[in-house]
């Protein structure tokens, strides 16, 4: 759990580093710019997938089974 909260706040803040940097170089702006988008996109979809034990998988919901 903590390496993933890791790996993800690496990959953020990565992005967000990349995102900031593209403006202040000369050449390659749009590559660097969308590879940072790429980056925060996908540490965004790695905090979001599912996982066997997830905090998300509820056993008391509203129709009364935990496998729907």
């Amino acid at each position: 759990m903590i390496l993933s909260l890791i790996f993800f706040l690496v990959l953020f803040l990565g992005g967000i580093w990349l995102l900031g940097f593209a403006q202040s170089i000369e050449e390659y702006q749009a590559i660097v710019f969308v590879a940072g988008l790429v980056i925060v996109s996908l540490s965004i979809a790695f905090l979001m997938r599912a996982g066997k034990n997830d905090a998300t998988r509820r056993s008391d919901n509203w129709s009364g089974n935990a496998t729907e």
